[in-house]
């Protein structure tokens, strides 16, 4: 991979850094989080879009990020590193439905030129377990079972879901999954709130940093409730368009702001490999 130039980066330095030297060097420069200052985690979402604001094509074995980034390496990488830095990862399962079935949502799976800088940075500085929970959320249980994601050893994973979801999930045989756990948030309908889903991974899983991978109408119902901390982007050189006939989503489904409540974001960082920018903002501090 070509080394990631940093353009601008507003992080104060950490001593001694965060990263590994290896990790900090195809970075270019340390990576930090801070606390939620909560009790909730701090929550992180990280998407790549077209410079027309596309995050997927919906186009059947087409829909996922890779074809928005071109599979690029570096965006690979700082989604690895994402993954290393995290006590848990959450997608949907409509997001889960866009990945192999052999896919795992750690690290090594994503970019594994870097697996042994990331077990390092996440045994040695972080002094967390080798891999990070995996958070799945679906209203109805509509998950396939037979992912390796449901039956690999190491790996922990929790379906959150209502309870028309967990009948669903206990008629499929999610109870004889040794490595997965499921559990059930109140809900009217279908749609799980964001809040109750950050409690119970705070009390219940100790989960201090998230990172969120989609989708967008779950990642939206995060932004909309203010519990996004910090927005991982990268801006693929690349137009996708949109007709009338297709539904192609930006990085947040299902709500909308009025001008004057839409959320303004900080630019914290910006990184840049090739023709791709990889792009970090925090929540502006409404205070200020």
């Amino acid at each position: 991979m070509e080394l990631i130039r940093t353009l601008l980066d507003r992080q104060v330095p950490a001593s001694p850094p965060a990263l590994p030297e290896g990790l900090r060097t195809l970075y270019g420069g340390d990576l930090c989080f801070p606390g939620s200052g909560s009790d909730r985690p701090h929550v992180i979402g990280n998407f790549v879009s077209t410079l027309d604001g596309i995050v997927s094509f919906a186009v059947p074995g087409k829909a996922g990020g890779g074809d928005i980034s071109g599979f690029n390496s570096g965006d690979r990488f700082i989604m690895g590193l994402l993954r290393a830095s995290a006590d848990a990862v959450m997608v949907g399962a409509a997001t889960l439905d866009e990945v192999s079935q052999s896919h795992l949502f750690v690290a090594e799976s994503i970019y594994r030129a870097a697996s042994d800088s990331y077990a390092l940075y996440r045994r040695e500085i972080l002094h967390k377990p080798r891999y990070p929970l995996t958070v799945i959320v679906t209203g109805r249980g509509n998950v396939d079972l037979r992912r390796a994601v449901f039956r690999t050893p190491d790996v922990r994973t929790v379906i959150l879901t209502t309870e028309e979801g967990r009948a669903r999930l206990a008629a499929a045989g999610a109870a004889s999954l040794p490595s997965t756990e499921v559990r059930v948030i109140q809900a009217p309908g279908s749609r799980l709130p964001a809040g109750a889903l950050l409690e119970l991974l705070s009390s219940e899983y100790n989960v201090r940093l998230l990172l969120h991978e989609g989708g967008p109408t779950l990642f939206g119902s995060l932004v909309a409730e203010g519990l996004v901390d910090e927005f991982f982007l990268t801006l693929a050189p690349q137009l996708a368009g949109r007709t009338p006939e297709s539904v192609r989503p930006g990085m947040i489904a299902g709500i909308e702001f009025l001008p004057g409540a839409a959320p303004w974001l900080e630019l914290f960082s910006v990184r840049q490999c090739g023709d791709h920018l990889y792009l970090r903002y925090r929540k502006r501090d409404v205070r200020a």
